[in-house]
């Protein structure tokens, strides 16, 4: 078995892992290790912006930016991290044009913004200004940059190696365990610190706007190793993903004057945000989507509804709000200005649907989009493992799978690329400082047994199961029990039926039992990880009795913060899942009902 040692290990090639990376091979020698080529990651698919109060066309603040945050956290984020992650976002963001992100401009070259769901003037409550963009590619763009500058500074990559174990001892990060897809082979990695960037796991749900590789690999890994995960039940439904398919149709375009209509030909928004209308929080949209479609009014009686960018729509709403450009004059828009800011989303759906959203409005429906919860750390990267928060040497997390708790009950649009960015530079950081300070740990011989007897189970000749048939059912349950709207027979149903699909994993069949790029074997593996996180995922929405941003009930429709402002941790043992709770940071922005 192969053998590598480097300092510093990031698992993910995304925004987060790069970041992480860079920073950390200023200081000392730093592998990435990633399942996909790290262009191919799924940051590339970001469109609409990354938040930060530069105040380059209006008047922003951080602290505008922070009260925003909290606020659409439904007052469950954890308000140090919040504040911390606003302060660093413009540093971020001129960090990055410094690198060479070609953000879009504005006349006088400063770098554009535009309006994004939830992000406020603090002083009138009306949309402001804060998302900076490279068109509707901004993730692609930071992808890219983080990329050559990683290049550029000597970072060492493996890529097409799949991360399926983490090495502890002492109760210490050592490293990780590895398969090359070309060979088959394990690998060892060794290091003195390990750093988790593997993105988050929406392909739980049936409709998603995630990238196929997206099967929660590091939450598993980690909740194997009996670390826990910090609010699971936490799962955004993005508004506006295409009908039936899931491919997300960017927050950016309500932010340059979309606006959702039903089947009456209605702007519904006005009803359920009657200030910010369209570009409220993406809780609040897809509640008032899923409402209005259980009223009966999606397009044709179906369960979508039109977004509709098409230059007369725009213009007329935007005359209606009294909107206006910078300068001061009425806001409208062209055929051509349309095309300039929305290239993607054109060709999405002209290659798609068959729509050209100048002209057509788009079908689109709530999506599985992004998840709040995930592998718990503090506002450096470092890794907690109980209500105590208690840091594990040498183990960190950035991303999406990381819960700081930056994004509590839900995230604000734009704030997914500055979290990579803030909390991967940080993370990667603290890990080469912690290296610095520190030795290897002596491996075992037996390093690799864990994982080695994983997939050893998964290699069964006398398996009558499909894997596809299981991952298709998990999806299915989850979409329609654990979705934008849940209750607790509901809820019941999913655990156990996730339960049952677990069982009958046990003894699924395995068609390729070859070892080079054995994609049936990975994709069995990564199916189950997804089953474990669909379990802790249904087990903690189902103990949470109340309604607070992305974890909406029908049986429980109010917030309780006198008994649920709290975080869940769940543990997987061999009898099911553990809960505990611990309290929410909370510094100067109190609990009060949200309004939009």
């Amino acid at each position: 078995m192969q053998k590598h040692q480097h300092e510093v290990i990031v698992v993910g090639a995304g925004g987060a892992g790069l970041t992480a990376a860079l920073y950390a091979s200023q200081h000392v020698s730093t592998a990435v290790i990633s399942k996909l080529y790290p262009t191919r990651s799924h940051t590339g698919t970001a469109q609409g912006g990354i938040g930060a109060a530069l105040g380059n066309t209006e008047e922003d603040h951080p602290e505008w930016h922070a009260y925003d945050t909290v606020k659409g956290s439904d007052y469950l984020g954890d308000q140090t991290a919040i504040e911390f992650m606003a302060q660093e976002a413009v540093q971020a963001v001129y960090e990055l044009e410094h690198m060479g992100l070609p953000f879009s401009r504005n006349p006088d070259g400063t770098i554009a913004q535009r309006p994004f769901g939830g992000h406020t003037n603090n002083e009138t409550g009306k949309p402001v200004r804060r998302a900076c963009y490279a068109a509707d590619r901004t993730g692609h763009m930071i992808l890219q940059t983080l990329y050559q500058q990683s290049i550029k500074n000597k970072v060492n990559f493996f890529d097409e190696f799949h991360v399926v174990d983490l090495l502890v001892e002492d109760g210490k990060a050592a490293g990780v365990v590895a398969i090359e897809l070309e060979t088959g082979e394990f690998h060892i990695f060794h290091a003195k610190a390990v750093i988790f960037a593997t993105g988050g796991h929406g392909r739980v749900w049936e409709i998603t706007s995630n990238a196929y590789a997206y099967t929660g690999d590091g939450v598993a890994i980690t909740l194997r190793r009996g670390i826990p995960a910090e609010d699971m039940e936490f799962f955004q439904f993005h508004p506006t993903g295409i009908y039936k398919m899931g491919i997300l149709i960017t927050e950016g375009v309500r932010g340059e004057g979309g606006v959702l209509i039903n089947d009456k030909g209605e702007r519904f928004m006005e009803e359920y945000a009657p200030t910010v209308k369209d570009l409220a929080s993406r809780d609040v949209v897809s509640r008032a989507m899923y409402l209005e479609m259980k009223a009966g009014r999606g397009i044709g009686g179906k369960r979508f509804l039109n977004l509709d960018v098409t230059p007369e729509v725009v213009n007329k709403y935007a005359a209606e709000d009294g909107r206006t450009n910078p300068d001061g004059s009425p806001y409208r828009m062209t055929g051509e200005d349309i095309f300039a800011k929305l290239p993607d989303i054109i060709d999405f759906c002209e290659t798609y649907i068959g729509v050209n959203p100048v002209t057509q409005p788009m079908p689109v429906q709530p999506t599985a989009h992004y998840a709040m919860g995930g592998i718990p750390t503090n506002m450096y990267g470092e890794v907690v493992i109980d209500k105590e928060n208690t840091v594990m040497p040498g183990l960190y997390a950035a991303g999406e799978v990381a819960c700081v708790s930056a994004h509590g009950a839900n995230r604000l649009g734009t704030n997914a690329l500055l979290d990579l960015v803030v909390f991967g530079k940080y993370s990667g950081l603290k890990a080469a400082e912690y290296s610095q300070g520190s030795s290897f740990i002596p491996l075992p011989a037996n390093a690799a047994d864990f994982a080695q007897e994983q997939f050893a189970q998964l290699h069964r000749e006398d398996g009558t199961e499909s894997v596809t048939d299981i991952a298709n059912e998990m999806k299915e349950v989850m979409f329609d029990h654990v979705g934008v709207f849940r209750v607790e027979e509901g809820m019941q149903e999913a655990v156990d039926k996730i339960r049952a699909l677990k069982e009958r994993f046990q003894h699924i069949s395995i068609d390729d039992h070859g070892k080079k790029f054995n994609t049936d074997v990975l994709n069995a593996w990564e199916v189950s990880n997804l089953l474990d996180l669909a379990e802790v995922t249904a087990v903690s929405a189902l103990e949470r009795k109340e309604s607070r941003g992305a974890h909406s009930r029908d049986d429980y429709t109010e917030r309780d913060d006198e008994n649920w402002l709290k975080h869940t941790l769940a543990w997987l043992d061999k009898d099911g899942v553990r809960l505990e709770y611990k309290p929410v940071d909370i510094t100067k922005y109190k609990p009060k009902a949200r309004s939009y």
